[in-house]
């Protein structure tokens, strides 16, 4: 497709309008009821993005002190009231030689749309490679010239840190203090962070320190108002421990669909020790992990396939009725050893060590399932959490109550102007759309993409599955062209990537195990002949840079070896391939006893794939039967998000009418 341009050029006088250079039109994926809106915003963004190219000459004549005086008095008119959106072609085109100068990275025409986009409330799509890190320095440093702050979210430490201190040589330039608030920072040091023109940080933290803040204001008796400490009748003493967060005012979500939907189920919540005697259910805890594997699936419980419950038949109870017990949990009642002993059934059987969490010093650490990031300071609820531990034979932490509670999706509604940026917006740009009231624009590739599909392979299970992906990959490394071969989980990457090493492939293994060394073996993923087996963590945030010979060979080879709950996860890794306009291509295994047909048509209909693997009745056409299966698990999980966004709603509502904290008094 022919770039986007509407300058005409002559010979003689050159350019006559200020070019735009877009391989193609910008789409909208979901954005406004009236028609003709979409269009008309579109129209109106490349206009502001060809201003911004109007002044890039005029940028570059400036010296370095005057580039930072003319950042201080752009500060200055922003905050005596002149609107930002008047103020972003001058902005943007002074960070853009900003990064020329200190990063050696000029903004390209397509980060300059998505900037603008990002600073009027969307969520822009843009593909791996494209820089969204550089685009988001844009709509954070025109937000912060009001002196209000910036918050950049994004889904862990590791990339908050990354991110603040590449782009710091950038707000350097114009004078401008960038923040990072990090899970193991004192009050101190986060109050400096948010005290900073931008700050980084993840989600998880932002809600944290709100709900810190919010309980730190009632024990101090102040008056707390929507906006943290924006109406306090009280005088603010200079005295005592003071909120690290000072207001609200812009979010720019990294990693938007994995932040803003798949955590939008995980409430944040600061605990406050239960009335239970922490002995006795340390005690009950280990008794029912020591017991569940007598129980029997049919004859003493039954699970239910949507929710996955695990409910006790009557010859179930009458099981746990006869079941000796230790004298410190004999005044337990009977209705909760039940539901212990459900708990721990449940556990051993659909939580396993490598897949769903790891354990590091002595400690159940969570594997994230969408990001295979470890998931730190984050525990299942309703007790799962402490089940595992006591399965895993580690110490059991007590469950505990509810001090402050605060979802994803309630925190950032809270900001009075949010955007976000990821790769994979699209296939949920409705359901954004209707919670965040922001509008998805996909954004247009630097350069047109070269990406190439190859058929689905379908497999009787998941070692033939392997055995197939392990010929695959010594074809593809003969040629001297490196693979990227994806798995679900770290116990499987660590099966496969042992499968190749037996036929003589040197191999680099990227899961929750090897976090720190993420940045290296990353690094190296695109070199000639490289192997990595990564978990979906090599999807996020990381950015896999090819050598020329590279290029010339056909590129990187993404490998995916199973499908995950959420088609965005696929396509993040399939991303690694393919970036600005690099050639790659990648190819989707699959079998008959994946998770996903169990996860999407239940256990019964998964048996019968299963034994149909068996006979080798099947073909590579059964491919569509699993991203069925997909999309009715991404429906079941929007109806989750969807019936959790209405009882909150409904409970916030409750509580404000009942003269209530929604945040701070909860129950579990």
């Amino acid at each position: 497709m022919a770039p986007t341009s509407d300058t005409t050029t002559n010979v003689n006088t050159g350019p006559t309008k200020p070019t735009l250079q877009l391989p193609y039109r910008p789409f909208v994926a979901a954005g406004w009821k009236i028609p003709g809106v979409g269009r008309y915003k579109i129209n109106e963004w490349m206009e502001k993005a060809r201003a911004v190219n109007m002044l890039e000459e005029g940028r570059r004549q400036l010296t370095d002190p005057q580039l930072r005086k003319e950042a201080l008095s752009l500060v200055y008119r922003a905050k005596s009231g002149e609107p930002l959106g008047a103020l972003l072609p001058e902005t943007y085109s002074l960070i853009r030689e900003a990064g020329r100068r200190r990063l050696n990275m000029r903004h390209y025409d397509v980060q300059i749309f998505g900037g603008v986009c990002l600073f009027d409330g969307c969520i822009a799509e843009m593909q791996t490679g494209e820089g969204k890190t550089l685009t988001a320095t844009l709509p954070l440093i025109l937000h912060s010239l009001q002196g209000k702050g910036a918050h950049l979210a994004t889904v862990n430490d590791y990339l908050a840190q990354r991110d603040a201190q590449w782009m710091k040589p950038l707000y350097d330039a114009l004078g401008l203090k960038v923040g990072i608030v990090l899970t193991d920072h004192n009050q101190d040091e986060r109050r400096k962070a948010y005290g900073a023109d931008v700050t980084y940080g993840t989600a998880k933290e932002f809600g944290f320190d709100f709900l810190r803040d919010r309980l730190l204001m009632r024990a101090q008796g102040r008056a707390v108002d929507d906006f943290l400490g924006a109406g306090s009748h009280q005088r603010w003493n200079s005295t005592g421990e003071q909120p690290v967060q000072r207001g609200m005012h812009f979010a720019l979500v990294d990693e938007a669909d994995s932040i803003l939907i798949d955590e939008a189920r995980t409430p944040l919540i600061i605990g406050s020790l239960g009335d239970e005697a922490r002995e006795a259910v340390i005690a009950t805890f280990r008794w029912a992990a020591e017991h569940a594997s007598e129980f029997v699936y049919k004859e003493d419980f039954t699970i239910e396939e949507d929710s996955r419950k695990i409910e006790l038949t009557a010859r179930g109870r009458q099981r746990v009725r006869a079941l000796p017990r230790p004298e410190n949990i004999r005044l337990v009642a009977l209705v909760d050893l039940y539901e212990y002993i459900e708990r721990s059934v449940k556990v051993l059987r659909d939580f396993h060590l490598d897949r769903q969490y790891v354990i590091i010093d002595g400690e159940v650490v969570i594997v994230d399932e969408f990001t295979g990031r470890l998931a730190e300071g984050r525990k299942w609820r309703d007790g799962i959490h402490q089940a595992v531990e006591a399965q895993a034979g580690v110490e059991v932490s007590v469950p505990t109550g509810q001090a402050a509670r605060i979802t994803v999706q309630d925190l950032f509604l809270r900001y009075k102007a949010l955007a976000g940026m990821t790769g994979t917006a699209a296939t949920s740009a409705g359901e954004l759309r209707r919670i965040y009231k922001t509008p998805v624009i996909q954004v247009p590739t630097n350069r047109p993409p070269q990406r190439k599909r190859l058929p689905d392979v379908v497999c009787a299970d998941m070692m033939d599955k392997f055995e197939r992906v392990v010929e695959e990959v010594q074809q593809v490394h003969s040629l001297g062209r490196p693979v990227l071969i994806g798995t679900r989980s770290i116990d499987k990457s660590n099966i496969l990537a042992q499968m190749l090493r037996d036929q003589g492939l040197a191999v680099q293994v990227l899961n929750a195990n090897e976090i720190e060394r993420e940045a290296e073996i990353v690094s190296l993923a695109g070199q000639q002949g490289q192997i990595t087996v990564a978990t979906n963590m090599a999807g996020r945030g990381t950015d896999v840079k090819l050598e020329d010979s590279i290029r010339a060979l056909g590129g990187m080879m993404v490998i995916c070896t199973e499908l995950h709950d959420a088609a965005r996860i696929d396509r993040q890794l399939i991303g690694r391939c393919g970036r600005q306009g690099d050639p790659g291509t990648y190819r989707q295994y699959l079998a008959l006893d994946d998770d996903i047909l169990r996860n999407g048509f239940g256990l019964k209909a998964a048996d019968r794939y299963q034994e149909l693997g068996k006979t080798k009745q099947f073909s590579n056409s059964y491919s569509r039967l699993f991203r069925r299966a997909q999309r009715k698990v991404e429906r079941k999980h929007f109806r989750d998000r969807m019936a959790l966004l209405y009882h909150e709603k409904e409970r916030t509502k409750i509580q404000r009418e009942m003269g209530q904290d929604p945040y701070l008094d909860t129950a579990e």
